[in-house]
């Protein structure tokens, strides 16, 4: 199936819950939902388009919101799935049931951004330190690294 055949079936089948849908170069398809649309876009595309596995999860701090790009391919094109959050209540719901694979990107995004993945099966930290600052997330544009001290063992 061509990608122009896959945005014709997405815009059929998915309706008012794309808010966006754009198709800029060969094979390449970008799609944007609301967040309460995510688990339904996502469950309709592994099932329509064999869209099984999602390669990595991405966000971008836009400022007043949170942008969470969701990159999956098939035999065909390579789709981002985009949905926005507002930075002052950072939340998007679990994909882990339609797509399990997802488990650790969307750890990584709660840890790098602060957002939480509601219904996540184990959002236990991934990338950062058991000792790491609560409310301190490395990718945010507001965040400032502060150089520890050095401690040479044995020094002056």
């Amino acid at each position: 199936m061509k990608e122009i055949e896959v945005v014709e079936k997405i815009k059929d089948n998915l309706k008012q819950k794309v808010l966006e849908i754009t198709n800029p170069a060969p094979r390449r398809i970008f799609l944007k939902v609301d967040k309460k649309d995510l688990v339904e876009a996502i469950d309709f595309l592994k099932k329509n388009f064999n869209f099984y596995h999602v390669s990595t999860i991405s966000g971008v701090d836009l400022g007043e919101n949170f942008e969470i790009l969701y990159h999956m391919a098939n035999e065909n094109c390579v789709l981002t799935v985009r949905t926005l959050t507002p930075r002052n209540d950072p939340k998007v719901p679990t994909i882990t049931g339609v797509i399990p694979g997802a488990t650790l990107y969307e750890r990584e995004i709660q840890d790098m951004f602060g957002i939480k993945v509601e219904g996540h099966p184990n959002p236990v930290r991934l990338l950062l330190a058991d000792d790491w600052p609560e409310g301190e997330y490395p990718l945010r544009k507001d965040w400032k690294f502060t150089r520890p001290e050095e401690k040479i063992p044995g020094g002056k």
